[in-house]
């Protein structure tokens, strides 16, 4: 059973037990595949990320990176290539105190639909979706590990805690890992639920009842 606590309420090693949980809830109900996707939590002194080429089912936690605040590795594995995704949105939203990225399946395939408005990849189909994903951003398509990406997620960060990267995946903050994750969750799920409902006719929520869901879950 994962028991979620604040990130800040945690000591350092149960913040890496509290990762290697998550990472395996995850790729075992198949939000994640591989060594494909990474998270990463801040702390007092840095910041933990999961290493390069590591399956999230499988982590050690003693081997999970460690960070300063610039992003230079004080211990463990090497990080992950995509480490500046991690530190651009947490340069741009102090309150973050995790970052998700993942490959997740139906994220992805909203993601490389034709057409798509990159203001709203995903219209609001329910009250969660806006809750906890918030504006999803659909960004252009850039390399894995291209730094170029850096700046794109960092431009837009301070408005958006959750963008989805073209032909990749999304990325999300949240105030510690149970939110990001859920929120994560809660973006797989509803891209799930857009493609079943692209061929019908939607009754979205209004720009009304998204404002007020907007100002009572800010993010």
């Amino acid at each position: 059973m994962i028991h979620f606590i604040g990130v800040n309420d945690m000591s350092e090693s149960a913040l890496r037990e509290q990762m290697a949980d998550l990472g395996r809830s995850l790729f075992e109900r198949g939000l994640t595949f591989g060594s494909a996707g990474n998270l990463s939590a801040r702390l007092e002194d840095g910041f933990l990320l999961t290493p390069t080429n590591a399956c999230l089912g499988r982590l050690d936690p003693a081997r999970i990176t460690k960070l300063d605040p610039s992003g230079r590795v004080l211990s463990g594995d090497k990080p992950s290539k995509e480490a500046f995704l991690h530190l651009a949105m947490y340069g741009e939203r102090p309150s973050a105190g995790a970052v998700v990225h993942l490959h997740s399946t139906h994220s992805v395939a909203v993601s490389v639909l034709d057409g798509i408005d990159p203001e709203q990849p995903i219209p609001p189909i329910t009250a969660y979706y806006v809750m906890k994903v918030g504006r999803l951003l659909l960004l252009p398509y850039y390399a894995p590990g291209d730094p170029a990406l850096a700046n794109a997620v960092r431009e837009v960060a301070g408005k958006h805690r959750s963008v989805l990267l073209a032909n990749h995946g999304p990325v999300i903050a949240g105030a510690d890992l149970e939110t990001a994750i859920y929120a994560t969750e809660e973006l797989e799920e509803t891209a799930r639920l857009f493609l079943m409902l692209r061929s019908e006719r939607l009754r979205l929520l209004s720009p009304e009842a998204v404002a007020e869901l907007e100002l009572r879950y800010p993010g």
